[in-house]
C-alpha cells in the first residue's frame, strides 16, 4: 500500500473531522444578513471574550477581516506601520492600498520581530510635506519569521509606542493561539491594548473556513458595512460558525502538540548528515513553522517541491531558496518523523 502524502505546506489543509462535520450539520442557522444567525453570534461572543474584545464579527476569510481591522484604525491617505515582511505587506495583494487607501510604510526587523525601538525610530516629525501615520500592526505570530512570537512585554511596549505617538494598533493574530501556548498567556493577554485584533479559525484549528475580528462594541455597524462592501455578508454561516465553536472546544488546547511537532521535525533536520545542503531557521522553533533553506547550488523550491511530493511530503516554497513546513492536528509525531526522513534523503 502506497504511504499517505504528508502535507507540510500550510495548517490550513486540514480536514474537518468527523465531530466538527456532524456539529456544522446540526447548527441552528439564520440569515446573517437579514437578521442575524444564531450560531454565528455565539461563534463572536466566544471570540471577544477570549480576545478581552467588547465585540467580535465573523469573516469568511483573514484577509478579508484584517483589511476590515485596517480600515477601522486608519485614514485614508495615512500611513500604516508595520513589519516589513508581515502577511500584509506581501500576501493580501496589494489590498491596504486598493481597498483603503493607506500608504504602507515598512520597518525593516533582523529576525521579523518589531520593537518598540523599532518603531519609535520610523516616526516622523509633523509636516504638511508628508503624511501622518494613523496605526501600527502587529503580526503575532510572524509567518514569514518562522512563527516567532511577540510576547506580552513586547506586545505592552508595542502598544504604548502607539499611543504616545497617537496611533491605534491592529493585531494580525492569525496564528494568536499558538503564540498565546508559547508565550504561556491567554490569547487576550497578547491583545491588550489594541484596537482591532484578527483571528483564524481555519489556521491551527481545523476548520474549513472562517476568522474573526474583534474590536469595540461601537465600531460593529462600521465592521459590518465594511465587510458587506467587501462582499463578505453570508447567509447561513452558522454551519461553518459551528466548526469553530468545536473547534474551540476540542482542538485549541492541543495546538501546543503541533508545536512539539515542528521542534522535533527542525531537530531531525538539523541533525542529519545532510544538514550541509540545507539550514533549518530557526533551528529551535517556537510554534509550528520550520522553515528550510536551500544551500545546495542548483536547489530551488520548484525544483525540489516536486521531488519531495513525489517521495511523499509536501512542502510550500517560500521564496527563492526558501521551503516551510507547517505541523497540524492532521499530522502526528510519527509523520513529521516520516516527513524529516524524507527530506534529509531527498536533499542528500
Amino acid at each position: 500500500m502506497t504511504p499517505t502524502l504528508i502535507d507540510l505546506r500550510s495548517d490550513t489543509v486540514t480536514k474537518p473531522s468527523p465531530g466538527m462535520r456532524r456539529a456544522m450539520a446540526d447548527a441552528e442557522v439564520g440569515d446573517d444578513v437579514l437578521d442575524g444567525d444564531p450560531t454565528t453570534r455565539r461563534l463572536e461572543e466566544r471570540i471577544a471574550e477570549l480576545l478581552g474584545t467588547e465585540d467580535a464579527l465573523f469573516f469568511p476569510s483573514g484577509t478579508q477581516a484584517n483589511q476590515t481591522g485596517i480600515a477601522l484604525v486608519t485614514e485614508q491617505g495615512t500611513e500604516l506601520l508595520l513589519e516589513a515582511n508581515a502577511h500584509l505587506v506581501h500576501s493580501e495583494v496589494a489590498g491596504v492600498a486598493a481597498l483603503t487607501g493607506v500608504q504602507i510604510r515598512p520597518i525593516t526587523t533582523p529576525d521579523g520581530l518589531l520593537s518598540a525601538d523599532l518603531v519609535r525610530g520610523a516616526l516622523r516629525a509633523p509636516s504638511p510635506h508628508v503624511p501622518r501615520i494613523t496605526a501600527l500592526a502587529i503580526e503575532n505570530t510572524h509567518s514569514t519569521a518562522g512563527g516567532r512570537v511577540l510576547d506580552a512585554a513586547a506586545v505592552d511596549a508595542l502598544v504604548r509606542t502607539a499611543r504616545d505617538a497617537g496611533l491605534r494598533v491592529h493585531v494580525d493574530g492569525a496564528r494568536l493561539w499558538n503564540a498565546a501556548v508559547a508565550a504561556g498567556v491567554k490569547p487576550a493577554r497578547l491583545a491588550q491594548g489594541a484596537d482591532t485584533v484578527m483571528v483564524s479559525i481555519s489556521k491551527g484549528l481545523g476548520c474549513p473556513v472562517g476568522s474573526c475580528l474583534g474590536f469595540k462594541q461601537e465600531w460593529r455597524a462600521r465592521a459590518w458595512e465594511i465587510r458587506k462592501r467587501l462582499g463578505g455578508g453570508m447567509r447561513q454561516s452558522g454551519i461553518l460558525a459551528a466548526a469553530g465553536l468545536y473547534a474551540l472546544d476540542h482542538n485549541l488546547a492541543r495546538i501546543g502538540e503541533d508545536h512539539a511537532n515542528a521542534k522535533r521535525f527542525a531537530e531531525l533536520l538539523s541533525d542529519s548528515p545532510a544538514a550541509k545542503s540545507f539550514k533549518v531557521r530557526p533551528s529551535d522553533p517556537q510554534t509550528n513553522i520550520v522553515m528550510v533553506d536551500l544551500l545546495r547550488s542548483g536547489d530551488t523550491p520548484e525544483s525540489v517541491s516536486p521531488r519531495l511530493a513525489h517521495a511523499g511530503v509536501r512542502l510550500a516554497p517560500w521564496g527563492p531558496r526558501r521551503l516551510r513546513a507547517v505541523t497540524h492536528l492532521d499530522v502526528t509525531r510519527s509523520d513529521v518523523e516520516r516527513a524529516a526522513r524524507i527530506v534529509v534523503e531527498t536533499l542528500r
